[in-house]
């Protein structure tokens, strides 16, 4: 049986905490980027922690307004959680070693493998590895290409 962060007021803690958090990195993230001497490389961190500040700031204020008590981890694989996490983790770590593109397809293969339910056979790895590939390209070739974002 899992127990939800859920005291105060009926508020959902949890919850509120994590978008607080959430709201910090944004702005840690705009203080870090204050600093950067290009200003093209300005642009995309910005505006992701503009978004990331934005909505977790509408998280915190919905959350207050209406909690939802039946949050928590609810059921389901433990091993699939951190299976995603660590595949993520793994990524971030090996990009700079790597390059944008293997790191890429360690997080693409983690997040499928965790996401993925239903057994597998060979036609549908052939289908998700063809369609990561086009979707890993197109990623590279948009942020490389069409916004001229430097990657590793």
């Amino acid at each position: 049986m899992t127990e939800n962060i859920t005291k105060p007021g009926g508020k959902d803690i949890g919850t509120l905490l994590i978008a607080a958090i959430f709201v910090g990195l944004g702005l840690l993230t705009l203080y870090d980027v204050s600093g950067y001497s290009d200003s093209d490389s300005v642009v995309f961190p910005s505006f992701v922690a503009y978004a990331l500040i934005f909505f977790s700031v509408l998280v915190i204020i919905y959350s207050w307004l209406k909690p939802n008590l039946e949050n928590g981890f609810g059921s389901g694989d433990w091993w699939r959680r951190l299976f995603l996490v660590a595949s993520m983790i793994a990524a971030c770590l090996m990009m700079p070693y790597t390059g944008f593109l293997p790191a890429t397809a360690v997080a693409f293969a983690g997040s499928l493998i965790a996401a993925r339910h239903e057994g597998w056979d060979f036609r549908s790895a052939a289908v998700f590895a063809g369609s990561g590939a086009v979707i890993m390209g197109a990623f590279y070739a948009l942020f490389r290409f069409a916004l001229n974002v430097p990657l590793p």
